[in-house]
């Protein structure tokens, strides 16, 4: 490995090229030196970013070139664990897009590949690398809330490409998979705690749950949620304690959705706002990645805390088909 890291990306998603290729790119002592897709010209954008990008015509090619420590994957959700573990295996460190896997016996999977492999294979869930919640979670532990109560979060969009792969119930699509580990794994992030399901109900469209509302608690706290791809764009998540109310007003996507602004409100006192205009979540999160590779420092989001929400998720899906919601997976 050299002084930075060499990435290769296992496809050509959107999202891929619009914000982690750039990201790549942009991070410290990382660098994008390819792309597998079997259409060239698809690669072609890539090019843009990455002047000199190899562009290998299969996954498996990319993952057998020496050139490459690390691979990004973006691929439909039923191909994460797989690619994961066939890029570990092939030697490469990999940062896989959430969710990661579909069920918790996958983490189980993934964490046994990284031990036999020593490589690093990580969720790309980047809220853990924002300063805003690193904020969240120190206020929290200080207790400058008070008794913390209540956690809402809500994270909703408008999809109605019928093609989209997150409409896909045999790619495993749903809201749940798609933006439901973010409240989830916000609430566990900021409070080191584990929801406990107590209600959950969705709208399942062909398979696949488009909206679902779920109720949890972890000890005193309740903590309740919204996810939606049928509605407009909005997220949020609030914290309530006893003495003060903690907002964070782009939570999972600051930048895109708007500032990474973090509002404390107590009786009596003129509002506190924590303000993160620059701070760019996802060059940070290869910067995280890169630190872990080149330093040995402790990546913030290890495939360990990602299971948690998985658990969380898991039990939402069996709750729904206890109650006959869908099939409840």
């Amino acid at each position: 490995m050299t002084d930075h890291i060499r990435w290769g990306i296992l496809g050509a998603s959107g999202f891929a090229l619009k914000t982690m290729a750039p990201a790549l790119n942009e991070a410290r002592r990382s660098r994008l030196v390819a792309v597998a897709t079997r259409d060239p010209a698809r690669a072609e954008p890539f090019a843009a970013i990455a002047p000199g990008l190899v562009i290998h015509d299969s996954y498996d090619a990319l993952l057998a070139d020496p050139g490459i420590d690390a691979v990004y994957i973006p691929l439909p959700n039923a191909l994460h664990v797989d690619w994961s573990i066939r890029a570990a295996q092939a030697g490469k460190a990999v940062l896989c897009e959430k969710p990661i896997a579909l069920c918790a016996a996958d983490f189980d999977a993934l964490i046994a590949a990284r031990e036999a492999t020593g490589c690093l294979i990580a969720e790309a869930w980047m809220p853990a690398h924002h300063p805003q919640w690193a904020l969240v979670r120190d206020l929290i532990a200080k207790g400058t809330l008070g008794a913390l109560y209540s956690v809402t979060g809500v994270f909703t969009y408008g999809l109605d490409d019928p093609g989209n792969i997150r409409l896909s119930a045999d790619l495993a699509g749903g809201a749940l998979r798609d933006v439901g580990v973010y409240p989830i794994g916000a609430f566990r992030f900021a409070t080191g705690l584990e929801p406990e399901i107590l209600w959950a109900d969705a709208i399942i469209e062909n398979g696949v749950d488009t909206s679902a509302w779920v109720q949890a608690r972890a000890g005193d706290i309740r903590f309740s949620f919204h996810v939606s791809m049928r509605t407009t764009r909005y997220q949020a998540m609030v914290f309530e304690g006893s003495r003060a109310r903690l907002s964070v007003m782009a939570p999972f996507n600051p930048g895109q959705y708007g500032q990474a602004d973090v509002i404390l409100a107590a009786d009596g006192e003129p509002d506190r706002v924590f303000a993160f205009p620059d701070a760019r979540q996802y060059a940070r999160q290869v910067e995280a990645f890169a630190a872990t590779l080149l330093d040995g420092a402790e990546f913030a989001y290890p495939l360990e805390a990602a299971r948690g929400t998985q658990v969380a998720i898991d039990a939402v899906f069996a709750w729904l088909k206890t109650k006959g919601v869908g099939d409840g997976s």
